[in-house]
């Protein structure tokens, strides 16, 4: 299995990328649960079910489409978890806990991806190197999620931080730019402005989680490639 073919290469991405998009959204979930808001709870959305969370778009067929195209960005998202800001104790400051919880959860998948690795390294045969290979998608995603979705734009996670930041005044001003934050992001994207914001701080988290895994950087270096071409 040292080179992909297209059905590997989609079964390696795929895993990864629903775990970390379906622990993403129930980690929002659970921290707006211990905030004192139970309606992702009551919708039954705290769960690791994918179904629960899956966009049939966001999740499964942009995805899946940016794969096929050699050094294309990986992008997606799930359907929101709801979250119902008057039960919250402190609304403005618990909406961007909430907001940091997603984020947060995929940095700790990322870890555990690197354990993934280092179980792979111990197996024999097609077995170690497929686990491998995933352990390397999962700490590529979760990564990328997790810069990706800290950026100060509503209706990111991190637009949602600096919304609980900000004055309320300066924050309700902000808060407008939500309905056009989606365009925002695909302008940002396709002109190459957003990689060069956010690609500096994976690659830094991406060189630290690297280092954790047990493969030499030209190694891991290597799988990446190899997943990404």
């Amino acid at each position: 299995m040292d080179e992909l073919n297209l059905l590997q290469r989609i079964t390696v991405w795929a895993i990864p990328v629903i775990f970390a998009i379906t622990v993403h959204e129930t980690a929002h979930g659970v921290v707006a649960l211990r905030l004192g808001d139970p309606t992702a709870k009551m919708l039954g959305r705290l769960t690791l079910n994918p179904v629960k969370h899956i966009d049939p778009i966001g999740t499964l067929l942009v995805p899946g489409i940016l794969l096929l195209l050699p050094g294309s960005f990986l992008f997606g998202w799930a359907k929101p978890v709801p979250i119902t800001w008057q039960n919250l104790k402190q609304p403005r400051r618990d909406m961007a806990l909430v907001a940091l919880g997603g984020p947060l959860s995929n940095l700790l998948m990322a870890l555990l991806w690197a354990g993934a690795i280092q179980v792979g390294l111990l197996l024999e045969g097609a077995g170690g190197i497929f686990l491998i290979y995933t352990g390397v998608a999962g700490i590529f995603v979760n990564i990328i999620l997790a810069v990706l979705n800290l950026v100060p734009l509503p209706p990111l996670d991190g637009g949602r931080v600096l919304t609980g930041l900000l004055p309320p005044r300066a924050a309700w001003k902000f808060s407008q730019i939500e309905p056009y934050g989606l365009i925002i992001l695909v302008l940002l994207l396709v002109t190459g402005i957003l990689g060069q914001i956010i690609f500096p701080v994976v690659s830094l988290l991406l060189t630290a989680i690297a280092g954790l895994t047990g493969l030499s950087p030209g190694d891991f270096g290597y799988f990446l490639t190899a997943l990404l071409s």
